[in-house]
């Protein structure tokens, strides 16, 4: 992927995608819309790396913490946003006007890239590469190799990564624990998730101004600590009171520790490599993400959800507790030091 033109590649995705949801309302069979979904997730695999190489490499190191800080504001504004907009194109028309205008976002967001730089065109990469086996396999070599001489770096990221990946497998069984264990009506429930979308967007907007004043490593290591603390809290809440608090402090804290991560990560990776870092890792992640949701549900079955989502959640919190004290190691500090700061070690 990094030997492709980014810019290319994500106007390719979105047209693809654009072209793949204009056949979900055509289509008669369950089975034809799920490899529809399938491949529309692929594109998206292919999508994501992209963009975030392309970022990197197109915003300077000096701006990147603000612009990220920007794009999760942006992202949590959709994540309430769209839901409200599906609900208001259901009343004014129907499900299928919504799989329409969902598909003529893909394709605005095409043809608004279009004006975009091609910033391998700049920097002479264009790509020449015949895609082989061996030269798949080549990446995998190199990324291996990467990972292996930034064992600081990698380990961030897979401590980091590793709370998401219970908090992913946790979510699933969320419903189930609300409505079995705490007993909550449908409308009751719909206020925690309404709280989860305010916290997201108020952390997003909070992010948006401590970034400029606290260090990366501060808020990495604090901001997972406390959105491990929100789910603590959300497995042993017996009240709803209590329940909601905990979903708005694991949303609020989510958002400093997604943005960070983002900043930190793109420091500390070379863009020349990030494309392939990204895509292999997210293989690992995607299948680790299958197995781990998998047990929970397994366990929980065996037992209940209760204990489950407790010892999940405390799993979680151990993480982070050795996130944060890997972020504060005084001999790792160059991990973090920004473009408009000076070293202090």
């Amino acid at each position: 992927m990094d030997r492709f033109n980014k810019r290319n590649i994500m106007i390719t995705m979105d047209i693809i995608r654009f072209g793949l949801l204009l056949f979900i309302p055509l289509s008669t069979s369950l089975f034809f819309i799920y490899i529809l979904i399938f491949l529309i997730n692929m594109a998206s695999s292919i999508f994501s790396p992209s963009s975030m190489t392309y970022i990197t490499k197109l915003i300077s190191e000096k701006k990147r913490k603000c612009f990220n800080s920007v794009l999760s504001l942006v992202n949590s504004g959709a994540f309430l946003i769209g839901p409200a907009v599906a609900d208001l194109l259901f009343m004014v028309g129907s499900p299928i006007l919504a799989i329409y205008c969902n598909a003529g976002s893909f394709l605005f967001s095409g043809l608004i890239m279009l004006w975009m730089p091609k910033l391998e065109k700049t920097e002479h990469q264009a790509a020449t590469v015949k895609m082989s086996w061996s030269v798949i396999r080549q990446d995998w070599i190199e990324v291996y190799h990467f990972s292996k001489n930034a064992l600081y770096m990698m380990t961030i990221y897979f401590l980091y990564h590793g709370s998401l990946l219970i908090a992913g497998a946790l979510d699933v069984q969320e419903t189930v624990f609300a409505k079995n264990v705490l007993h909550l009506t449908n409308s009751q429930y719909g206020v925690l998730v309404s709280v989860s979308g305010a916290g997201i967007l108020t952390g997003s907007l909070f992010n948006s101004i401590a970034v400029k004043y606290f260090p990366i490593n501060l808020l990495i290591g604090f901001g997972t600590i406390l959105f491990a603390s929100g789910y603590v809290m959300f497995s042993l809440s017996t009240t709803v009171t209590v329940t909601a608090l905990g979903f708005f402090i694991f949303a609020f804290f989510l958002a400093f520790a997604n943005t960070v991560f983002l900043t930190f990560y793109q420091k500390n990776v070379d863009g020349k490599m990030m494309g392939r870092i990204t895509s292999i890792y997210s293989l690992f992640h995607a299948i680790l993400n299958i197995f781990v949701t998998l047990l929970v549900g397994l366990t929980a079955n065996l037992f209940t959800v209760k204990p489950v989502f407790i010892v999940g959640s405390f799993v979680m919190l151990f993480i982070t507790v050795i996130l944060c004290m890997m972020t504060f190691l005084p001999s790792k500090n160059h991990f973090y030091i920004e473009a408009d700061q000076n070293p202090t070690y």
